[in-house]
């Protein structure tokens, strides 16, 4: 074995350096350990058993779920004169067997196969006399019910594992190695129970991919979505996530008719054409596919810069590998999710159909009646959770770390949508906000958002009897209880409350929320209701709490913006946009705009207070903001 590690991976793999992680992770495959490495997408996570199985002797067998992603990672080896193969359902029997002889013999470093081979007995008995070095299992949260993609195969790993030989003559099976990027902590602790990993390293790198802008747009319907889709893609090399195959087609048409190349993909569509547009993408030839969410597994573009989600993901584990395409060459990326809550039907009709959505990846529900209800109901928690993400007024990335068990997450990012629209309360909205927590506590913190609303807003029918005589009772009576809902949205997305994990999302305070009650605080920051669009945006507006949103620019007491350096700050503002090939919006919203002309910060410190600058702007931005500013 080559000691040096570094010099192993510039001669195998052309790189100089690891990546973060990488090496303590070849370092414990060495060893003989067994390892659960949890890494986002495009960090590397291949070279973790890559690398040690040119360094042993031996074959590393690598089970993989997706025929295309084996296939180019042993093209990709084969071309490094690294001797590999795969073993598949799409290759003839004679070349499977004739691979598999190769394997007995140990002529191959490496060798991937699907987790279905291990249902055919002859196959695993064959197996089993085959020399292994290490026994490495990708998408291992595929294990897991709780994974966003749970494949029943990935069972029979651990009891497969325990009946081969290790090829240093060793006693036992050889040492697993898993590895998945989206795993949250009980899934983790599944993939350690169910592969039967005995005292294994546990390695969790960041979640956090910094380069990403995540953003949540809500809207009125698919008219609103197919309007705005082009704005979102641009010029830009992007992927459209749908969940179906109508609605794929939908968001390809949507883009055509706006003078953009789009190509559509998904189940329906032959073989031949979906191979034709996946090779299209991955050589750079169709800049943007939209797609259900079996596209994407194994393409390897480094230069997405948008991923959109045309609708609701099942799961925030599914949300988040997808998303992890976008910017996978540390560029900058838009991930922008078009939220409303009619897909979540379309999610639930999924669901009652036993997950037989748009990826033949996917298993069909389980035949037992009792297991399918149960896999129905893990997969309804899941949803709950994407719509919470969606529906959530807090940082987008503090809420989606947290999901994935990260600790001292900052709750401010300054780098995503909901940050850039968080702006200080005037003193009548920081009324209406105590007005609503104090509704919260008399109610005696044990009623949801609807009722809570609606008790304020002093509609009785219906309600309980012990919310129709509170104090609170009516105290919003000019405010619909729509309204108000989304203020006690912005309330939880503050931390100012807290909301229940199940079904009836049962609303508390907190401890900041009891002092902003008590009046004890005199600044507090929401991102606001948005005020309606469409039709509604030319209603007459009798609430006073869309009014508040819609036209507050931040602290009661900031000066007005100056209208000479506004208009050159929305120019600059055009000009890096187009420089960029990115829709303004992205560079930074007309409210920090506002803020800046306004405050006309004079330093980096300065300038990175105003709201919707967080680091990766303030980096980005900051010199010619400043220069910018000075010679106005």
């Amino acid at each position: 074995m080559d000691p040096d590690l570094s010099s192993a991976l510039q001669r195998h793999f052309g790189h100089r350096v690891f990546r973060p992680g990488q090496e303590e992770i070849v370092r414990a495959a060495l060893a003989g350990r067994d390892v659960l490495a949890v890494m986002p997408t495009g960090s590397g996570k291949s070279i973790g058993y890559q690398l040690p199985a040119l360094l042993l002797p031996g074959t590393t067998l690598v089970v993989s779920p997706l025929i295309a992603l084996m296939k180019d990672q042993v093209d990709e080896l084969n071309r490094r004169g690294i001797a590999a193969a795969a073993i598949h359902s799409l290759m003839p029997a004679a070349e499977r067997q004739q691979v598999i002889e190769a394997a007995r013999e140990g002529r191959w470093r490496l060798l991937y196969v699907s987790p279905e081979r291990f249902a055919n007995e002859r196959f695993a008995a064959t197996l089993a006399r085959a020399p292994l070095s290490r026994f490495a299992v990708d998408e291992a949260h595929c294990v897991s019910e709780w994974g966003h993609d749970f494949r029943p195969d990935y069972r029979r790993l651990a009891e497969a594992a325990a009946h081969c030989v290790r090829a240093d003559g060793g006693a036992g099976r050889p040492p697993i190695l898993a590895f998945t990027a989206t795993a949250t902590p009980e899934v983790r602790d599944d993939i350690v129970d169910l592969l039967a990993l005995e005292n294994p390293e546990v390695f969790v790198a960041g979640f956090d991919r910094p380069n990403l802008f995540l953003d949540v747009r809500r809207v009125s319907g698919d008219l609103e979505k197919q309007a705005i889709l082009a704005e979102l893609v641009g010029s830009r090399r992007a992927l459209v996530y749908a969940a179906t195959r109508k609605s794929s087609e939908r968001a390809a048409h949507a883009l055509r008719s706006a003078g953009l190349a789009a190509e559509a993909y998904h189940a329906g569509l032959a073989d031949a054409e979906r191979l034709r547009v996946q090779n299209a993408f991955a050589a750079g030839r169709a800049r943007v596919v939209c797609a259900t969410n079996a596209f994407g597994m194994g393409i390897d573009r480094p230069d997405v810069e948008a991923v959109v989600h045309y609708e609701l993901p099942g799961s925030l584990e599914a949300y988040y590998q997808e998303i992890g395409r976008g910017g996978r060459d540390g560029r900058p990326a838009d991930a922008v999710l078009l939220w409303n809550y009619v897909d979540v039907r379309t999610r639930e009709f999924l669901i009652e159909r036993e997950g037989a959505d748009e990826d033949p990846r996917r298993p069909k529900g389980p035949p037992d009646p009792e297991q399918r209800e149960r896999r129905r109901e893990l997969e309804r928690r899941k949803l709950r959770r994407m719509i919470a993400y969606a529906d959530s007024t807090g940082c987008h990335r503090a809420t989606l770390l947290g999901y994935f068990g990260e600790k001292d997450v900052p709750p401010r990012c300054g780098a995503c949508g909901n940050c850039g629209r968080r702006r200080a309360l005037d003193p009548d909205q920081l009324l209406l906000l105590r007005k609503i927590l104090s509704g919260v506590a008399r109610g005696g913190e044990r009623w949801g958002k609807r009722r809570i609303a609606a008790m304020l807003t002093g509609r009785l029918e219906g309600l309980p009897e012990r919310l129709t005589g509170l104090s609170t009772t009516g105290l919003l009576e000019g405010e619909r209880p729509r309204a108000v809902e989304e203020w006690i949205d912005a309330a939880v997305g503050a931390g100012l409350l807290a909301a229940t994990e199940d079904a009836y999302r049962t609303l508390a305070l907190t401890r900041p929320g009891r002092e902003v009650m008590a009046g004890r605080v005199a600044r507090v920051e929401l991102t606001l209701p948005e005020p309606p669009r469409g039709r509604a945006a030319g209603r007459k507006r009798k609430n006073k709490s869309w009014d508040a949103a819609a036209t507050s620019g931040g602290d009661s007491d900031r000066n007005a913006a100056d209208p000479t350096l506004l208009g050159a700050l929305r120019h600059w503002r055009w000009e890096e946009s187009a420089r960029r090939g990115v829709p303004a919006y992205v560079v930074l919203h007309d409210r920090t705009l506002e803020a800046l002309a306004a405050d006309r910060p004079a330093s980096l410190r300065a300038l990175s207070e105003i709201p919707g600058i967080g680091p990766a702007k303030l980096a980005a931005y900051g010199p010619a903001l400043l220069s910018l500013l000075a010679s106005k």
